[in-house]
């Protein structure tokens, strides 16, 4: 029986629950519903979770708090698509709820799982019932319900697991997709291995990686090296409950104060918090305006010279390492791009219509919100744009905006062929509304048609598609499959119906040839005769041909 999570054991469960996802990220990957080769579930999970257990791994943190406040930070910045956004916003509100707390009994324990499903369901839209969402919601609410009157967490944790399962297997029934696939949602099964792994860990059986690899943190640094003089000595990090008392607060006010007094500053307004982290000779007056704005928790302040005359004189480095302050270019002008793309070709596109900076990514190698917190930072702007250019990066996108001092605005583009016919409605003199109003406009007057490979058997909609077969999606469903590329072509075209559209172009990826090119060029000329039809080489990986119509 045990009555309490401490730090070190929510540090071994937080690297346990990674390693699982890792050692079954391929399963995760063949529950997605197309066997498209893509940036799958189990893909992005491991990603995400790699970054908690790889920022906790060097780390004795003292209370459960700091251990789930420096895994949420992880998770939040290492965030890839859209499975990896939501398991990094479990985190965050388990985080937020067990803040300070030294330790967790069952109660805390219970009312930490809700609270991560409140912050996923709250960033998430339009939530779909049938996803991780259900089963991470469904885990909670057995946990809450039994803390109530049960004090021994691994009984708690044993049931929300069942009940988890219970869910996972409903989700069939709840999404009409995954009942057409027969398999449960991927999401959802990968949330239930880490609530396995988590509860393993804590009984003393920690999960390792299967390949036999460590996870650790990055290579020590040289402090003895480092000569020059420590302006400001202290280190100064807390978080604000904000008490808004019916008023909008000014954060930027606090920011530019911290700035005053001291550098390295990073402020990042979350709703219910602010995190603060100055580097000060004044820690004090830190401490005092920030109470202006609520009451503070997690108050840390560290004497970086002393530190450094100890780890010179040890020849050691400190477990934990200070943030770095983000590089952020200055801002030339009112409006920048961040975009998201893959290929020379489709990235020289997005130069030409005046993208500042590119990230590259897409299918099957979804950036992290740190990919494009990076772009974001660098973009020599006062507002920028960001083009995820696929649904699965959209969400990591949004993630910046909690971490950095620009203006981001996500539009939520799903295609290349949307990106590019957004920026071509972009008005360097219009208001920001008024450009995310024509650009959305833009993109939505796309159809989109890709033509790729099936990266496995699959039997799906009455389709019985074979590995290695050309697969085509017409707007990211299912439109054909054969070994034909004319057929496939044909049939993708038909379905995208642009006879009536005027100009269409097809970029054609990767290790196409010519002839093969000109083929898919001619099936669109013939069934938009009045079209004017351009031939790109894009350059793209995994997908053949990308097609647009407009």
């Amino acid at each position: 029986m045990k009555e309490q999570i401490t730090a070190a054991e929510f540090r071994r469960m937080v690297i346990s629950a990674s390693a699982a996802i890792d050692n079954n990220k391929q399963k995760l990957n063949e529950l997605n519903v197309f066997p498209v080769p893509d940036g799958d579930t189990g893909t992005n999970m491991s990603l995400t979770a790699r970054a908690a257990a790889t920022a906790l791994s060097p780390v004795s943190p003292e209370t459960v708090g700091e251990a789930a406040n420096i895994a949420a930070s992880a998770l939040l910045r290492g965030a890839r698509g859209n499975s990896g956004v939501i398991l990094s916003l479990l985190f965050r509100g388990f985080a937020k709820s067990c803040a300070g707390a030294e330790a967790l009994d069952a109660n805390s324990f219970g009312r930490a799982l809700s609270s991560g499903v409140e912050a996923a369901y709250r960033a998430v839209m339009k939530p779909a019932e049938g996803t991780i969402l259900t089963v991470s919601r469904k885990a909670a609410e057995k946990a809450v319900e039994l803390s109530e009157s049960i004090s021994d967490i691994e009984e708690i944790f044993a049931e929300a697991i069942s009940a988890a399962k219970v869910a996972l297997d409903e989700t069939m029934e709840l999404n009409p997709v995954l009942k057409k696939a027969g398999v449960v949602d991927a999401g959802g099964a990968g949330w239930v291995l880490v609530l396995e792994a988590m509860l393993s860990s804590l009984q003393g059986n920690d999960v390792t990686l299967s390949s036999g690899e460590e996870i650790s943190g990055a290579p020590a640094a040289s402090f003895a090296e480092i000569d020059e003089e420590i302006t400001f000595a202290y280190c100064t990090e807390f978080i604000v409950n904000i008490s808004r008392e019916g008023k909008k607060l000014d954060v930027a006010k606090l920011r530019a104060y911290l700035e005053s007094i001291g550098d390295c500053v990073v402020v990042v307004d979350d709703d219910d918090i602010i995190k603060v982290h100055v580097h000060t000779n004044e820690p004090d007056k830190a401490l005092c305006r920030a109470l202006t704005y609520g009451e503070l928790t997690n108050i840390k302040i560290d004497n970086m010279r002393y530190q450094h005359n100890e780890k010179v004189v040890s020849g050691t480095s400190s477990a934990k390492s200070e943030p770095e302050k983000p590089a952020i270019a200055p801002a030339e002008k009112k409006y920048g791009f961040a975009v998201v793309g893959a290929g020379e070709g489709i990235l020289s596109v997005f130069r030409d219509l005046g993208a500042d900076t590119l990230i590259e990514g897409g299918q099957t190698m979804n950036p992290s919100t740190d990919d494009i917190l990076a772009a974001v930072n660098a973009t020599p702007s006062e507002i920028v744009f960001v083009l995820p250019n696929n649904k699965n990066i959209i969400m990591a996108a949004q993630q910046t905006a909690l971490l950095t001092e620009k203006q981001v605005v996500v539009l939520e583009t799903k295609t290349v062929p949307q990106g590019i016919s957004a920026m071509l409605a972009f008005n360097p003199d219009g208001e920001t509304e008024e450009n995310v109003t024509a650009m959305m406009e833009a993109a939505g007057n796309v159809s989109t048609g890709s033509i790729t490979y099936a990266a496995r058997d699959s039997e799906f909609d009455g389709y019985s598609i074979k590995e290695g077969e050309y697969l085509a999606l017409s707007e990211g469903k299912l439109s054909a499959s054969g070994k034909d590329l004319s057929e496939v072509a044909e049939k993708l075209i038909s379905d995208m119906g642009i006879a009536d559209r005027g100009f269409v172009t097809v970029f054609y990826g990767e290790g196409v040839n010519a002839d093969d090119a000109a083929v898919v060029e001619n099936i669109c000329k013939e069934n938009a005769k009045d079209a004017e039809v351009m031939l790109l080489d894009g350059g793209q990986p995994v997908y053949y041909y990308l097609i647009s119509a407009e």
